[in-house]
């Protein structure tokens, strides 16, 4: 796999120092209070498992699976729910946790639907952001690094459900996603 790999954006180390930080701050801004930690599958596990690690207060979680790239590389902005929460979120703060915010439409959808829920407050926390991809503006309340607007994998975020074993973020060579190698088990 790490043949297919241009560049490492974020090392293994990097990502540990920067969820163990966030950690703290998450921490210290929900202390005395039970957040709910919305993990939006499938991207974001491994990253909401090494920060749950890190969180020393009470928490709860849930997990929703969304689509939004339907087999593409790029989002078509509109948000399939595969997976709804199993808990209720009035008057509970919900935690938002995602692998990576580029154009903001997914999260603006998600934030709406969960507001109708009439939770207490509703906060983003992503690994990674793409803000030059911005499309809707939404509100990234944690952030783990800024990307550049790269097609990134690793450390949870795949292509074609590959590469989320790799212990970190790398760019992803522009021959294999658009199309010059559709076999990559063969390597």
């Amino acid at each position: 796999m790490d043949e297919d790999i241009e560049e490492i954006l974020v090392s293994q180390d990097k990502l540990e120092r920067r969820i163990k930080e966030l950690g703290i701050q998450i921490s210290e801004d929900y202390i005395r209070r039970l957040p709910l930690l919305v993990c939006i599958l499938r991207g974001a596990f491994m990253f909401l498992a090494d920060l749950t690690r890190e969180i020393k207060i009470p928490l709860a979680i849930d997990f929703m699976a969304i689509s939004t790239y339907e087999g593409k590389t790029e989002s078509s902005g509109i948000v399939k729910i595969l997976k709804d929460l199993d808990t209720p979120i009035e008057d509970r703060d919900v935690l938002i946790i995602e692998d990576i915010v580029d154009t903001g439409l997914t999260m603006d959808s998600v934030t709406k639907l969960l507001s109708t829920r009439n939770p207490k407050s509703i906060k983003l926390c992503t690994l990674l952001d793409k803000a030059e991809r911005r499309i809707v503006k939404v509100n990234v309340d944690y952030y783990g690094f800024t990307v550049p607007n790269k097609f990134v994998v690793g450390y949870g975020l795949d292509f074609e459900e590959r590469y989320r074993n790799l212990p970190f973020i790398g760019v992803l060579k522009e021959e294999i996603y658009k199309g010059g190698n559709n076999n990559i088990n063969a390597k």
